[in-house]
């Protein structure tokens, strides 16, 4: 694409599971920042037996949040990344089946099990390279097998795909969010159809792929007329947000881990090659695309969710407690006085968090937390435990090593968690941006509209030197490695 005009202004929209946010985002050589236009909730939302995302809704916000971006000048470009493995089902004439399922629901219980009886775990790892977590979309597809709505679907789109879909008519899949499936080779970095025909997955459903970086169309005059602007591009991002917050670590040349910090923690490294040794498998090792061929081979950790759906569960009892509150009382309790397994299943769906962490602690001897605040800090000291575990462990499976811990997003403005994390890991953290999956997908769009960012090291180059970042060092004294064979000791201790 030839050069682009400067500066370039551009629509990210950045969906969580817990929130939603579209930021105006503005890109020239020396100059790259973010003006919030429009912040909205998310949620599954409970309807009878099913827990469901309200993606029409989702979409009304989005095109406001583009419509607000457009009123306060001009609009070069559209992108949006999401949170992974859901997804809509089209029928024949281009029409949404049902509401899309949330991960958090249970249909999916056991459906692990079922498939590791067609296709061996190790078989199923080698081919996709993903992490065995309940909610994989193959696993919400097998246990799908047999309904209407499967039965009747023509097209399956992931949901920044849908979204992206109902803003151009395009149907298609971007590669990073594809990779969180389980029904796409990470190898071949195409879909697994064989794979899907061995479990009765319909690989018809499975769109076209094309990698981040893709104009994929022009908004739809509808969605021009409801937004004031019209024949505005829409480029499919690094859709999956982690991929598109990875593209913003602000790392120079710096051998670095990266931990993504929000709803869930994504902890790992970028790598030119999947590893898809028994061993990553044992250890349970996800390989997800990232930009330009890159692999995010990382763990998985259930995140501030905890922390949050905590906050939720005191809000509904009638306690006055805000985050800022919690952390300055979480900050006096002793350090790694409770520490649990922060991945224990029954911390995944919503509901009283604070009597499961209550109960981890007492399956496994701990003391068991009695106020908020002691309870925050069992969160924390368990989360930046498992940090130290998983960024120890990909080093090993990868055979490198690390000189820093670069955090980004919502959780790198966690000052308490931020250091707890250098010290665990025993290296130096690098805490920001906050908003770093809203920037990685601007600047994938301002690459793609033309703008003279021609890899990653550029992109991290313009974040790093537009962007202020905080510096935690390392203190000894607290026995890490004692810690961790108790939590290990909860996680095994009987239920």
């Amino acid at each position: 694409m030839s050069a682009a005009r400067t500066p370039l202004r551009v629509a990210a929209v950045d969906l969580g599971a817990t929130s939603g946010r579209v930021m105006a985002a503005t890109i020239a050589p020396d100059r790259l920042e973010l003006t919030e236009a429009h912040r909205f909730a998310n949620g599954g939302v409970r309807v009878r037996d099913a827990l469901l995302w309200d993606v029409v809704g989702l979409h009304r916000e989005v095109v406001d949040g583009v419509r607000r971006v457009a009123v306060g000048g001009a609009l070069d470009g559209i992108g949006i990344d999401s949170w992974a493995v859901d997804y809509g089902l089209l029928d024949a004439d281009g029409q949404l089946l049902g509401t899309p399922y949330s991960h958090r629901d249970s249909r999916t219980d056991g459906i692990a099990e079922k498939v590791a009886a067609t296709v061996p775990p190790a078989e199923l790892y080698g081919v996709t390279g993903l992490q065995n977590l309940p909610f994989n979309t193959v696993y919400q597809l097998v246990a799908a097998q047999g309904t209407a709505a499967l039965a009747a679907a023509r097209s399956l789109l992931l949901v920044p795909d849908l979204l992206t879909y109902w803003l151009t008519g395009h149907v298609g899949a971007e590669r990073t969010n594809a990779s969180t499936t389980g029904v796409y080779d990470a190898t071949t970095r195409s879909w697994a159809l064989e794979l899907c025909e061995r479990l009765g997955v319909p690989g018809s459903l499975l769109p076209p792929l094309h990698d981040a970086g893709t104009i994929v169309g022009r908004v739809l005059p509808e969605v021009g007329e409801a937004i004031g602007a019209t024949n505005v591009p829409v480029v499919s991002v690094a859709s999956h947000d982690t991929a598109s917050a990875v593209v913003a670590v602000p790392a120079g040349r710096e051998r670095f881990a990266y931990l993504s910090s929000g709803t869930w923690s994504l902890v790992g490294l970028e790598l030119d090659q999947p590893v898809l040794t028994e061993a990553a498998r044992e250890a349970d090792f996800t390989n997800e695309g990232g930009v330009d061929g890159t692999i995010r081979f990382l763990k998985n950790v259930m995140g501030l969710w905890v922390l949050s759906e905590s906050i939720r569960a005191w809000q509904r009892e009638g306690q006055d407690v805000s985050l800022a509150s919690l952390l300055a009382e979480a900050a006096q309790v002793p350090a790694l006085r409770t520490v649990v397994d922060i991945d224990d299943p029954s911390l995944l769906p919503p509901g009283d968090m604070p009597a499961r962490l209550r109960a981890l602690a007492e399956r496994g001897g701990e003391p068991v937390p009695a106020t908020p605040g002691e309870l925050v800090r069992c969160v924390l000291d368990s989360l930046a435990l498992a940090y130290r575990r998983h960024v120890r462990k990909a080093c090993e499976l990868a055979g490198e090593d690390v000189d820093v811990v670069h955090v980004v997003g919502g959780g790198s403005q966690n000052t308490l968690l931020c250091q707890l994390t250098a010290d665990a890991c025993e290296r130096p953290v690098l805490a920001g941006p906050a908003e770093a999956a809203a920037l990685g997908n601007a600047l994938v769009q301002a690459r793609t509209l033309g703008a003279d960012l021609p890899d990653l090291a550029a992109m991290r180059d313009l974040v790093r030197r537009t962007h202020d970042l905080t510096r935690y060092e390392p203190r000894a004294g607290l026995d890490w490695d004692a810690a961790e064979r108790r939590v290990r000791a909860t996680a095994t201790a009987p239920r």
